[in-house]
């Protein structure tokens, strides 16, 4: 089993918010309602401000639906269901994200909304095209995007409850090879945070930024 140091190295505790809540963005004002994933939220609300896209509102639904798939796509059509008549569109920011399609038949018998395209949002950041082209060279690698390098600790570390049972570490990452760090931004906190969690993991550091990729594009044509 790899040696895995505390992961009080990962800091606060409390990163993750309750996207639910915290990340409504105008809602009842524009024309156009993203439906997101939690853990795009900051970043989407960053987008609309750079790119003044006053029409459009977001709703996040909690980020920790990750960790059960099979539950985004009612939780998908509940949202669309409460907010169809109050916007002239529903966008959908949610790749398949292991729902196996479930996500796009509900999104079709809900009216045909229109998502994101992509399997998950590594895909997206990257680009679908090129993630797709090395996509199945590294099927032992583990990705962080900005959101899930502050949120390691709450969302993976305790989440699989690795704080109260360190020998569940090799079991969840033992067939992992890399870690390859996906930012958004520049932020040197984040990559030393980065580094911090491919050493304690025994993982190979790799950095490839990506920014916003296909996610910008999406919003700006929403």
């Amino acid at each position: 089993m790899r040696k895995v140091r505390s992961n009080s190295t990962f800091g606060d505790r409390d990163l993750l918010q309750d996207p639910g809540e915290a990340l409504k963005f105008r809602k009842g004002v524009g024309s156009t309602l993203l439906l997101a994933c939690g853990a795009l939220g900051k970043e989407i609300v960053w987008l609309i401000e750079k790119n003044g896209l006053k029409h459009l509102d977001v709703q996040c639904l909690p980020a920790g639906l990750h960790h059960t798939p099979d539950k985004i796509p009612e939780a998908v059509r509940t949202q669309i269901r409460a907010n169809k008549d109050r916007y002239d569109k529903i966008f959908v920011l949610y790749g398949d994200c292991g729902t196996a399609g479930a996500l796009d038949r509900v999104l079709l018998e809900e009216g045909g909304c229109e998502r994101i395209a992509g399997p998950h949002c590594f895909s997206f950041y990257w680009g679908n095209e090129a993630f797709s082209a090395y996509g199945e060279d590294e099927i032992t690698t583990f990705y962080l995007t900005d959101f899930f390098c502050r949120s390691f600790e709450k969302f993976i570390w305790q989440a699989f409850g690795l704080d109260r049972n360190k020998n569940m570490v090799d079991f969840v990452f033992g067939n992992y090879e890399k870690l390859v760090y996906m930012p958004q931004t520049d932020d040197p906190s984040l990559e030393k945070k980065a580094r911090e969690i491919a050493s304690s993991l025994g993982l190979t550091y790799e950095r490839r930024f990506v920014g916003f990729g296909e996610l910008e594009t999406a919003i700006r044509s929403a």
